[in-house]
């Protein structure tokens, strides 16, 4: 037996998608293994995250996330627009679709541009409450913790969003995963250290829960960023956001979209 994947990534973010639209590919109790097995850059495909693709009874799509550590991200906003790109050339959705994930149903609009495809996702609306974060606390979203200013949101997972003088100063490395684990986040969080470069723009890295280390870009991540330096009235309604991978739009009027590129990378076929 075979099983056919192809890799997408959206702006560096990478992810092996795993097409179960007519039938189921993996069984659900090795969905987290088979992820662990295959996401690993020097014994499997290599990536950030397997997607498994499927019909949904609410939406045009269902998606699942499993990371390399096996567990299942509530949502993806990167993965998402590699999904949008995937279904798009397979047919199986034109121009608009709903997908449904555990975070609810995300809408998107893509299609093809002169500098490739091109994807707009309306996100989860950031919340600002610890309650809805979730986390422990009284409702307040910002914290010391250490030597740093941090600020909470949920925009489909939890984040937590450091503004600093230069992100290349910090060791992501060093410092992420205490915030990731702190007691605040009783679901652990995501880690953005965000660098203003303009009016409208910043900078941004973030290491990712599940996948536990630095990933070129996170679309939630750079959602959270954005609504959290336009929430302390830093930016305006539209956010440039520059990740390691690549730029991404976010506007935050009336909710939050996420405009950016996904690109195919290769297909291939696994014996299994």
């Amino acid at each position: 037996m075979e099983i056919p994947f192809t890799k997408l990534h959206g702006n560096g973010n990478d992810f092996i998608i795993i097409d179960e639209y007519e039938r189921v590919i993996i069984p659900d109790e090795m969905k987290g293994q088979f992820a662990a097995i295959y996401c690993d850059r020097r014994f499997g495909i290599g990536a950030d995250g397997v997607i498994y693709i499927s019909k949904s009874a609410q939406g045009d799509l269902k998606m699942r996330l499993l990371q390399p550590d096996e567990s299942e991200a509530e949502m993806c906003g990167n993965g998402i627009r590699c999904v949008a790109k995937y279904a798009f050339d397979a047919g199986y959705a034109k121009e608009s679709c709903t997908v449904e994930t555990p975070a609810g149903e995300i809408g998107v609009a893509m299609g093809y541009r002169e500098d490739g495809f091109m994807a707009t996702i309306t996100m989860t609306t950031p919340k600002f409450d610890r309650q809805d974060i979730p986390a422990t606390g009284t409702g307040e979203y910002h914290e010391r913790i250490g030597e740093y200013d941090v600020y909470a949101t949920n925009t489909g997972v939890p984040h937590a969003v450091i503004l600093v003088e230069a992100i290349d100063s910090v060791d992501v490395a060093a410092v992420a995963p205490a915030i990731r684990h702190h007691v605040s986040f009783l679901k652990g969080a995501n880690v953005n250290f965000v660098e203003k470069t303009g009016d409208d723009s910043i900078r941004i890295r973030t290491f990712e829960r599940g996948v536990e280390e630095e990933t070129l870009s996170c679309g939630t991540g750079a959602t959270a960023s954005a609504a959290i330096v336009h929430r302390l009235g830093l930016t305006g309604d539209v956010v440039q956001v520059e990740t390691r991978g690549g730029p991404l739009v976010i506007y935050l009027k009336d909710g939050a979209k996420m405009e950016g590129p996904a690109t195919t990378v290769f297909t291939g076929s696994i014996p299994f």
